[in-house]
Parts: C-alpha cells; sequence; structure tokens
C-alpha cells in the first residue's frame, strides 16, 4: 500500500466516525517559543486539550508535519529520521479510552477500511502507574475485549507510556501498539523478550494513543483538566515500512527514490552515511520551505546543522563536490502533491543548499589550516576551539589526526563540551551567536555591518523591513529581509552611502542584558521568528555623546554578538549583490573592505 494511499484511507476512515479533515499546522510552531519546530501532532492543538473550543468541532483528524532533532544521532538505523508525517485522530472532552482504542484497533486490522494487519503480530504497552497516577488498567481490559490475548499485554513506566509536551502543560497515561516486522514471527513474548525484540527494531512502534487528563506545571502533575481528551498518533513512515513489507523506513517509497539517486552519486557504500544523507536532505527541504535559512542560532542552527551533516556524509560517499542538491528534485517529486509549499520553493531549496555547502567548505578549509598549526596529539580544548571557534566537526578532527598518526582526546573534548553546554544554559542563551560562521574578526565585523545595514534598510525602504535570516563568513555577509521588489540602483547606492556615513562617524556599540519583553517594548529590533530567552543581549549603537545623555540610538537590536567596540573599525563597506531569495523576501550579500 502506498503511502498516499495509507494518507487518504486513515483520513476517510475517521471522516466516517464523524472527525473533521483539517491541514497540516505550518512546522513553525505559531506562539509556542519552549520549542523551534513542530515535533507532534498535538502541539498546535494545545489550547483545545485545554478547554479551548475548536472552530471545527470536537473531533478532528489530520496529518501532521514533524520534526524531531534529539535523536538524530540514531538516523541510519531502520526506524529514526528527523522528518516524520504523524497520522493523529483527537477528542476534545468528547469520546475517550473506549472508542480510541477500539478504533485504532479496528483501523489497524480490518481489510476493508483500514490496513488489514496480522491481529497475531500486534504487541501492546499500558501504563504501570507511579506516586500520583494509577495502573491503567481501563485499557488493559479494553485491549483484551477486543481479542488481544494478556501475555501480549505489558505494562511500563512513564519513560514508555506516559506523554508529556514538556514540564507545563496537557499529559497522561498512553497505550502504544508495536508491530512484528520479521518474516518469521516472533510469537508471545514475555516482558524482557519484547524489550529485547523493541532494542533490535524486531518490533516497531506504530500507533500511539495518548489520553489528556492531566495537566502537570513546572514538570509535575497538579491535577485533572476540566475535560479528557484523546490524542492519537500514527507515524506514516514506519506504518508505510509494515505495509510495504520492508525492513527500514529508508526502503518504503517515502525514501526509495532519493536512496536511488544517492546510489548513482556515490562512489563509495556506506548504509548509514546514505541514509543520514537522505534523511538530512529531506528535513531541510522542508524547513527551507517553511521559511527558515541557515543561522547560528535557534531554527537556522538546527537547519545549518543537518546540511553540515548532510555534506560531511556526501563526502564520505564520494559525492563530487555540488553533487548534494542533485537530491533536491527527487524530495520535491515525492512531496510537491501532499505539500505544495515543498514545490514552490524548490528554487529557493536549491540555492540554500548550494550556499551552506559552499560556506561550510570554506569554514572547513579555515579550519584545517588552524589544525596544521597544532604539533602533537589533540587536547580536548584544542578540539574543542577547533569545534566551537572555527567550525571543524569532531569527526573532522579525528579524520585529520588519524592521517598524521596522533591522538584526540575525546572524553576532554566532551567534558569541554558540556561545560559550554552548562553555561550556556545559565546565560540563557542555550544556543549560538547569530548568523556568524566562526567568531574570527572578520566575521564579527562583518556582523556589526549586518546591524547597520538592517537599519539602513529600514531607513530607506521603511519600517516594513525586517530580517529573514542571515550568514556570515570571513569573507562577506548575506543579508534576507522582506521587501516586495528589487531595489533600484539609487536605494541600493543609498543604503551604502548611510552604513559608511555611520562607520566613519565612529559610533560606539554597548550592550546591556534587559528582560525580552521589556527590550521589545523599548523598541530593539527583533526576529520575529525566534526563541528568545527571558533575559537578552540588546546592542545600541550610537553616538558615544547620546548613549552617554540617553539620546538618540541609531541601531537598537536584541542579539546574542559578537561584535567591534566602535564602527571605524569596520572599514569600506560594499554591496556587491541584491538579489530575490524568495517570495517577498530579498537578499543583499555584502562585503568589508
Amino acid at each position: 500500500m502506498k503511502s498516499t494511499e495509507i494518507r487518504q484511507r486513515f483520513l476517510n476512515f475517521f471522516k466516517e466516525r464523524n472527525h473533521a479533515i483539517i491541514p497540516s499546522a505550518s512546522l513553525i510552531p505559531k506562539d509556542d517559543p519552549s520549542v523551534l519546530f513542530t515535533t507532534a501532532g498535538m502541539q498546535p492543538l494545545v489550547p483545545f486539550l485545554l478547554g479551548g473550543k475548536h472552530p471545527e468541532g470536537e473531533r478532528i483528524v489530520n496529518v501532521q508535519k514533524c520534526v524531531r532533532t534529539q535523536d538524530i544521532e540514531e538516523v541510519g538505523d531502520n526506524t529514526h529520521d528527523t522528518f516524520f508525517e504523524m497520522l493523529g485522530n483527537w477528542s476534545f472532552g468528547d469520546y475517550f479510552k473506549e472508542d480510541a482504542i477500539r478504533w485504532s484497533y479496528e483501523f489497524l486490522t480490518s481489510k476493508e477500511e483500514g490496513l488489514g494487519l496480522d491481529p497475531e503480530r500486534l504487541y501492546i504497552t499500558c501504563f504501570q502507574g507511579n506516586e500520583g497516577v494509577p495502573r491503567d488498567e481501563e485499557s488493559a481490559t479494553i485491549w483484551r475485549s477486543l481479542g488481544v490475548p494478556e501475555h501480549r499485554i505489558y505494562f511500563l513506566g512513564a519513560k514508555d507510556n506516559w506523554w508529556s509536551p514538556g514540564p507545563d502543560g496537557p499529559c497522561g497515561p498512553d497505550t502504544e501498539m508495536f508491530y512484528d516486522v520479521t518474516k518469521e514471527g516472533l510469537g508471545d513474548l514475555d516482558m524482557q523478550e519484547f524489550k529485547e525484540a523493541d532494542g533490535r527494531q524486531q518490533v516497531v512502534e506504530i500507533w500511539n494513543d495518548v489520553f489528556m487528563e492531566y495537566e502537570k506545571q513546572k514538570g509535575e502533575v497538579v491535577g485533572k483538566l476540566d475535560q479528557q481528551n484523546v490524542d492519537t498518533g500514527a507515524g506514516l513512515e514506519r506504518i508505510a515500512m509494515v505495509m510495504q513489507n520492508v525492513d527500514s523506513i529508508f526502503a518504503t517509497d517515502l525514501f526509495f527514490p532519493i536512496m536511488i539517486k544517492i546510489d548513482e552519486l556515490r562512489e563509495e557504500t556506506d548504509e548509514k552515511a546514505e541514509r543520514i544523507v537522505a534523511d538530512h536532505i529531506r528535513t531541510a527541504s522542508f524547513i527551507i520551505a517553511a521559511g527558515v535559512q541557515p543561522d547560528n542560532t535557534g531554527r537556522g542552527y538546527v537547519l545549518r546543522r543537518l546540511l553540515r551533516r548532510a555534506v560531511q556524509n556526501a563526502d564520505a560517499l564520494g559525492f563530487s563536490e555540488g553533487d548534494l542538491v542533485e537530491l533536491v528534485s527527487t524530495v520535491v517529486s515525492i512531496y510537491k502533491e501532499p505539500y505544495p509549499e515543498v514545490g514552490e520553493a524548490e528554487t529557493l531549496i536549491v540555492g540554500t543548499v548550494e550556499e551552506e555547502e559552499e560556506s561550510f567548505r570554506d569554514t572547513l578549509a579555515r579550519g584545517r589550516e588552524e589544525f596544521k598549526k597544532i604539533n602533537g596529539d589533540i587536547s580536548g580544548k584544542q578540539a574543542f576551539d577547533l569545534y566551537q571557534t572555527h567550525g571543524l566537526p569532531l569527526e573532522i578532527t579525528i579524520q585529520l589526526a588519524e592521517e598524521r598518526g596522533v591522538a584526540v582526546d575525546v572524553p576532554a573534548f566532551e567534558a569541554e563540551l558540556e561545560q559550554h553546554k552548562e553555561l550556556s544554559r545559565e546565560t540563557g542563551s542555550g544556543q549560538f551567536k547569530g548568523g556568524l560562521a566562526d567568531s574570527q574578526e572578520e566575521t564579527v565585523k562583518l556582523h556589526t555591518a549586518t546591524h547597520l545595514l538592517n537599519q539602513a534598510l529600514r531607513d530607506v525602504l521603511g519600517e516594513h523591513v525586517s530580517q529573514e535570516g542571515s550568514n556570515i563568513t570571513t569573507e562577506r555577509l548575506r543579508f534576507d529581509f522582506n521587501h516586495d521588489e528589487a531595489l533600484t540602483d539609487e536605494e541600493i547606492a543609498e543604503v551604502e552611502r548611510l552604513v559608511n556615513e555611520k562607520i566613519s562617524a565612529g559610533l560606539e556599540v554597548r550592550c546591556t542584558e534587559q528582560p525580552v519583553e521589556e527590550a521589545k517594548e523599548a523598541g530593539a529590533i527583533y526576529l520575529s521568528q525566534a526563541d528568545y530567552p527571558n533575559k537578552v543581549t540588546v546592542y545600541e549603537i550610537a553616538h558615544p555623546e547620546e548613549h552617554e545623555r540617553g539620546g538618540v540610538i541609531y541601531s537598537k537590536e536584541i542579539c546574542m554578538g559578537p561584535h567591534v567596540e566602535n564602527t571605524r573599525d569596520l572599514g569600506t563597506f560594499k554591496i556587491l549583490k541584491e538579489e530575490s531569495s524568495s517570495a517577498g523576501v530579498r537578499r543583499i550579500k555584502a562585503t568589508l573592505n
């Protein structure tokens, strides 16, 4: 059964049971600063799980686009990916466990309306309970009534059978459905045998029914919600794997055309690398289509990481430089019908992948030069400096060390990395500096120049201008901003003149820490799509005397830095190119001489 039919059967099944079909929400969460991407079907529906009235009623069904990267190191096995589609049906205070479980079972096993899977290959898990919530005997009883034998129902703890989107919000126990994907069939399994089969991916979780009747605050269950809700999720990729009788999601029709194209381009064979390239280019395509550009903060950093991992693994496969982008058209061909926005963004996706590969290769070249300066074994601190300051991934450092016949202190590197993460969490940033490929002197100068450019564009074109993305290397800055038409030669010249005027004026760059809402109210420019901590750093560029008397500030932005102390350190600003980035978004490339 092809993935398109699985999607449609699922929607039709629940439409027949009085569920309204709604479209997938954006991958970019609306009004939810707790996450960078939509990671589950329930996220866009939280207000209705908490009691709000959905305009389509109390029963909803959809197929939701999701991105999760917490298991990124697992990509390459049979079942893990970073982008996936979640089939979900919802009850906002209407039906509960009885109907939800029965319908899940019917869809999985019915040959007429559903998937026609073998009930003898199903295994079920339920919540074993804890201090605050009792053991879920009700769900187990319903499963037994449907014919699932006692010895195929397992009670597990909160790690396995409790769903919560985070420390706050609606939550509850769940019951999960696993399917035996072995050719010979595993038969009856005791608890330990089931866990081992799960670990070997011989049984695969294909559906999850969450019964949201509790609320968490600061990580603790504080009581029951006003209404009992149902939130179910069935991963399309895993169901396709079962329905198409293949041993991994990468052999399904959602991945196989990409794998075929990789096979045409590669010189070396490495199954894990091939799967990572396929997964990451697919996820990156959806993220770019959602309006994200590579950056060193927030969503842009996730995208950058995915693309750079894709480049590294493509290199390991012997791809020629620039070949990676050829996979984009294959991704588009798979998804342009269910998700037209991916097809519409193909040109943007291609351009972004090309630019990021070029930028990454520049970074790698500089990192290799820094590596050459180190004598003897590579300490953890040196490896971390190569990674953090010069953009050289640990894998590349290890590879270069092996070629030289020296060792890398990987445990010490990991300790340095963990310490850096701790410091990041303590300062509330948790992410990297805004838009920089590294923190060398030239990139710091160009980063400061983007602030002047941003304000100059607002001065020339109007206050509607806002940053849509940036990318900075040692050679140039790239700045994306919203504007509906190409800039005239006169407008470009005026923007350039204004920036150089402010550089020559010797404006001072000062920073303060402020509560994020206070900074916004005070007029600081900020990225509308960014997720900021409660306290942020605000950089103000102004004449020294204006700073002292609290007067006119030329540029004021929320930013992680770093910046020069005075604009006269920047040199001469020159716009190299002005072009379209995507619909309604323009791109400027500029440099400092």
